[in-house]
This record gives structure tokens, sequence and C-alpha cells, in this order.
């Protein structure tokens, strides 16, 4: 016979089952995927993106492709395909060469997100990233702003294999000619390599003495231009560098003099929104196809407020005062 009490233990077990079962299904495995970088920029990127994977009910695997190897990404892929996890979010070493495992991971319903540079060939979830042609016309207009006609522009690319080096570029180019065409731009190619950028700038100086400005596609790239303006024997501001990142190496150069522009990336927020989108779009939540995690034009007159707010600060060897 059963008694009140013993109907209300067995309602009571059994919700509690309920509640166990359902928690257990909601438990998603999302996998986050670095492109390898271990620049300040991508500490922060990465410490964003660990931070939303701390989420409850959330299983959160990091992988690095080793020394920014396509062919390591391409198996930490396929990898994650045979571990069947619920969503993945990249930052592709190359654009157009992650595309085939990302179209087989989708395939397979694997949730893909783009996290910081874009993929192509692949119609992927969602891509979430600064808008990089947006903030580069920033910096390439005020670059235009701080020279004259006729004057030379020295320009430090970006790995020009992947969306996130052709956009800034383009950018750059766009806002530079909108307000003063008659320039000379000289590009230094790199693939987001510091000592390229060191060795192409030392280079570009030698055969352009006059250069007014060093814009650079990356802090990275602004650390090695630095380098090689004190290789020339110059001093901060004697050549004026853009870099962009809003990194805590780029914001220290400028706090000393040497940068007098950044086209800053909220670096925390696109590793962290990268992860939760990839959450939410495990859960079959709607997410949006683009989000635009935003940029801000650093300058000396602001640079003390943004390292404050962006959270940079706390890494920057220069403090403000």
């Amino acid at each position: 016979m059963i008694t009140k009490r013993t109907f209300g233990r067995l309602a009571i077990a059994a919700a509690t089952a309920t509640l166990f079962t359902s928690a257990f299904a909601a438990d998603i495995t999302v996998a986050y995927i670095t492109n390898g970088n271990t620049n300040e920029g991508w500490t922060l990127i990465n410490g964003g993106a660990k931070k939303a994977g701390g989420a409850a009910g959330v299983k959160f695997i990091e992988l690095a492709a080793e020394k920014g190897e396509l062919s390591k990404q391409l198996a930490i892929v396929e990898d994650m395909i045979t571990r069947k996890v619920n969503a993945i979010a990249i930052a592709p070493v190359d654009s157009k060469g992650i595309a085939p495992a990302v179209n087989k991971a989708l395939k397979a319903g694997i949730a893909v997100v783009a996290v910081d540079t874009g993929i192509s060939g692949a119609d992927i979830t969602s891509y979430v990233a600064t808008d990089n042609i947006k903030a580069a016309m920033v910096q390439g207009k005020w670059a235009a702003e701080q020279i004259k006609d006729g004057d030379t522009v020295i320009y430090v690319t970006g790995d020009q294999g992947q969306s996130t080096g052709q956009e800034r570029r383009k950018g750059f180019y766009d806002g530079l000619n909108a307000v003063r065409k008659n320039v000379k731009i000289v590009d230094v190619p790199t693939t987001w390599d510091q000592t390229m950028a060191q060795n192409g700038v030392e280079a570009a100086l030698r055969s352009n003495a006059g250069a007014k400005v060093i814009a650079c596609a990356w802090d990275g790239g602004a650390l090695g231009a630095k380098a090689a303006l004190m290789a020339a024997g110059k001093k901060p501001g004697d050549v004026k560098i853009a870099g962009f990142d809003g990194s805590p190496g780029g914001l220290d150069m400028m706090k000393q003099g040497w940068q007098q522009a950044n086209a800053a990336q909220m670096l925390a927020k696109i590793g962290q929104v990268g992860v939760e989108t990839a959450v939410a779009a495990a859960q079959g939540k709607k997410v949006e196809a683009r989000i635009d995690t935003g940029s801000f034009l650093v300058l000396p007159s602001n640079v003390d407020k943004f390292a404050a707010d962006s959270g940079v600060g706390q890494f920057m060897k220069v403090k403000a005062k």
C-alpha cells in the first residue's frame, strides 16, 4: 500500500531524477581552436574565450595549431568531428585552407563560429570579429591627416592569405585615399611576423628615408617598426607609427612616444563573444551571421582611459600617471 508519505517521497525522487537528467542532457561540448599565435593580443582573446567556456553546462576544450600550421589545425578539426563536439569556435590559420574541414564539421551537424578571422568557402554559423575594414579606414584617415601630397607612407601588412590581413590592408588604403590620393605607399609584406616587419621596414627606410608615417596591420608589426627606427638612429616621433589591435605592447609604445595612434580592438570581447555564440548555437538558439565586436581609435590623449576601460592596462608595463 502506498501512503501519502511514500507517494511524496517517490514524487520528490522522480522530480530530482528528472532535473538531473535534464541538466545532463543540457551539457554541451564546445571546442575553441586557436591559430597558434602567442602574442599579447591573442593572450587577451584566448582569455576571453576561456572565460566564456567556464559557463555552467559547458565542457570547454581549448586547442591550438602548433606553430600556426594549417595541417595541424585541419587535424584538430577532424579530431573534434570524430569526438562529436556540439560546436567549434575557431581562429583559422588560413581562411581558405581550413574550409574543407569546416564544411565537413557543418555537414556533421556541428556549429562553427569563426573568431577574429573569417573563413572563405564555407557557410559558417557565425563570424565574430572586429569590422577590420571599418577600423582600418579610421587608421588610414588618421595617417592621411599627418602628411602632405607627395609624402611617403610605409604600410606593414598582415598575412594576405587570411581575411583579416586582406581587410585591414583594404581598409587602410581606402581610408588614406579618401582623404589624400597623391601619396606613395610602400608595402612591407609579412605573415604576422615581427622580425619580418622589422627587416622589411629597415629595407623600406633605406629606399624611402623621408617616410612620414609607418602604419601597421597589427601591434607586433608596430613593435618591429619601432626596432627598425631605433636601428636607423631615429627618436620617438621622428616618424609617426599607427598600430592596430590595442594590445598592451602597442599601448606601451604610445606611452613611450613611439606610437601616435592605434586602431584598437576589444580583444577579450572577441574571444568571449566568439565562444558565447558557439555555445548559443550548440543550444539551438538563433545567432547572428556577423557580429562586430567594435573598435576605437586610441590616441595619447585617451590611452589611459582606454587601457583602464578595456582591461588592457593590467598587462601594460608603462602604467598610467
